[in-house]
C-alpha cells in the first residue's frame, strides 16, 4: 500500500501491541496517515510469544522502520499505553531489561526526526491499530498456505507417490 516516496510536512502514526495472554502470542499493528489524514501505509504481524508491553514497544519499533519508505521530518505518534508514553517522554524509568533494548532502537530511529510529538490517547481512538493487531493473531492461528515437502501416496499403489 506504499504510496510513491513523496515528502510530507509530517506524518501521524497509530500504533498498537498486543498479547493473548501474558505472556502470549503478541502482534503489532500500526496506521500511517499523511497530513490530510490519508492512510498511506499500515503495518500487522506476529512478533512471537511476548508480553503486552514487549508488545507496545516493538509495534513502535516496527511503525518506525516503515515510515522510513517515506520524507518528512516531523511525526505525530500516538499510544493508548501509558507504560510507554510515560518511558518514551522519561516521566517513568525503564526497569525491563528487554524493554530497554527495544527503547534503544526507538530512541534512535527518533532521534532523526526535527520533531517528536507523542500522544497518549484513549483505546478508542485507536481502534485501527488494535484491529490490525487482531487480524495478525488471528491469521497466525488459523491458516498456512505455504508449500509442503510431503510425498503423498497409497502403499497399495507404489506408482502414486508424489500425485
Amino acid at each position: 500500500m506504499i504510496e510513491a516516496k513523496n515528502e510530507y510536512n509530517y506524518l501521524k502514526v497509530y500504533f498498537d501491541g498486543g498479547s493473548r495472554g501474558n505472556p502470549g502470542p503478541a502482534a503489532v499493528g500500526a496506521v500511517i496517515y499523511d497530513e490530510n489524514d490519508k492512510k498511506i501505509d499500515e503495518v500487522s504481524l506476529c512478533i512471537g510469544k511476548q508480553t503486552n508491553n514487549i508488545a507496545e514497544y516493538t509495534a513502535l519499533d516496527k511503525a518506525l522502520d516503515a515510515l522510513e519508505d517515506f520524507k518528512c521530518s516531523k511525526v505525530v505518534l500516538f499510544t493508548d499505553s501509558k507504560l510507554l508514553h510515560h518511558q518514551i517522554k522519561k516521566i517513568w524509568k525503564i526497569k525491563d531489561s528487554n524493554i530497554l533494548k527495544i527503547y534503544l532502537s526507538v530512541n534512535k530511529k527518533l532521534s532523526r526526526y526535527g520533531l517528536v510529538d507523542l500522544r497518549l490517547i484513549p483505546r478508542e481512538m485507536n481502534k485501527e491499530a488494535d484491529r490490525l493487531v487482531n487480524l495478525a493473531l488471528d491469521g497466525k492461528e488459523t491458516s498456512y498456505e505455504g508449500e509442503s515437502e510431503i510425498k503423498f501416496g497409497s502403499i497399495e499403489d507404489p506408482d502414486s507417490i508424489g500425485k
